[in-house]
């Protein structure tokens, strides 16, 4: 009985018999229709793990981008004045983000080809020394230190509890001492250079009278005429011609003027007049000045290479502020103008003659047009 049953159901399944019963039919539809559409169903359906993880990460970057820009159109709607702080606040970030990552970028390739800071082009070398720390690169002085000294000022403070909105208070009140560079609004930057400059500006006067103490030290006749000579154009609000200042190369570069004869009150006075710190021993001091000094004689022989033409007004006036000359105030043709001069007289000094270099901080810029104010 039993094996005549199986018979039976075979012979239904392959159609060698009679009808099947309603049951039979019921599941051989099934079995086929299932054979019929199972594969296309399972892959539309899994998908594989690579898949899933792109369309989530999609998914998840549209819905953010949507929600910030609807918290940014809230925020400039209902709060426009923090608004403006909020956008300077993420712009900073986004620039302090790309400077770091082109300073590594920079270095990775010097480190790979065997490259000296001096061997960079002129942007690059100018990008370490504004970002670069004292570290595998000694001769670069950047601003980097100064910033992440406020930096670890502000998270110390921020430490105890609630004293973060402590630190926003003292961020809004003293954004110069506290923030960094990349955080200050436009006014802020030109109000801010204006006061650097002005600190640096106090010792120019002690600078020219150190020259005028000097004269007496210097043996050779026509040196001493000439130093003299410069001393009163300069003291008569003359600004000096590039040849007046060459002839006196040999004072800067031996006694009494040489770097290494620099007496430590000189030191301090020139230390101020390049932003530096003046409160270190004298021989920190001079190695400083020393460095610095160098650095910038080697950024002048880049520059020279590339053109003055080749760079952008902002550049422009980049450079001459750090070479002593306060641009914010002045015009572009103006400092284009005065930076040729300067990479006129850096380019004929050798390096025993570097001090002459440091000076010229104060002797090219002191009564330039527009600097007497």
């Amino acid at each position: 009985m039993a094996v005549s049953r199986v018979c039976w159901a075979r012979a239904a399944l392959w159609g060698s018999a009679g009808p099947p019963g309603p049951y039979v039919a019921r599941r051989l539809q099934f079995v086929r229709s299932g054979m019929a559409w199972g594969a296309p169903r399972s892959s539309k359906l899994h998908l594989s793990p690579k898949a899933d993880a792109k369309s989530l990460i999609s998914y998840v970057v549209t819905k953010t981008k949507v929600i910030n820009g609807k918290y940014h159109r809230f925020l400039g709607r209902h709060f426009p004045r923090f608004y403006i702080l909020y956008t300077i606040f993420m712009k900073g970030l986004q620039m302090l983000w790309a400077d770091a990552k082109k300073a590594r970028r920079i270095k990775t390739n010097m480190w790979k080809h065997n490259i000296k800071f001096h061997q960079l082009s002129y942007r690059e070398m100018e990008h370490l020394r504004q970002v670069c720390t004292k570290g595998r690169y000694p001769e670069v002085h950047g601003d980097f230190r100064r910033d992440v000294t406020k930096c670890l000022f502000l998270g110390i403070l921020s430490i105890p509890p609630f004293a973060n909105y402590l630190v926003f208070l003292l961020m809004y009140l003293f954004p110069r001492q506290l923030l960094i560079r990349h955080f200050w609004t436009p006014k802020q930057q030109i109000d801010f250079l204006d006061i650097y400059h002005a600190l640096r500006k106090q010792s120019h006067p002690e600078i020219l009278c150190y020259l005028e103490k000097v004269i007496p030290l210097i043996s050779d006749s026509g040196l001493r005429w000439h130093m003299t000579e410069l001393c009163t154009k300069m003291q008569r609000g003359t600004h000096p011609a590039i040849h007046d200042i060459l002839a006196l190369r040999e004072c800067f570069s031996n006694h009494p003027l040489g770097m290494n004869q620099l007496h430590a009150l000189q030191m301090k006075a020139l230390s101020r007049a390049m932003l530096l710190t003046p409160y270190l021993p004298p021989v920190l001091l001079r190695y400083r000045l020393k460095t610095h000094t160098t650095v910038i004689h080697q950024l002048d022989k880049a520059l020279a290479k590339l053109g003055i033409g080749q760079l952008t007004a902002q550049e422009v006036k980049s450079a001459c502020y750090l070479r002593g000359l306060n641009s914010t105030h002045i015009a572009e043709e103006r400092c284009r103008t005065w930076l040729g001069e300067w990479l006129q007289l850096s380019c004929s000094l050798k390096e025993a003659e570097l001090s002459l270099l440091l000076h010229n901080v104060v002797l090219l810029s002191i009564n330039y047009i527009g600097t007497r104010r």
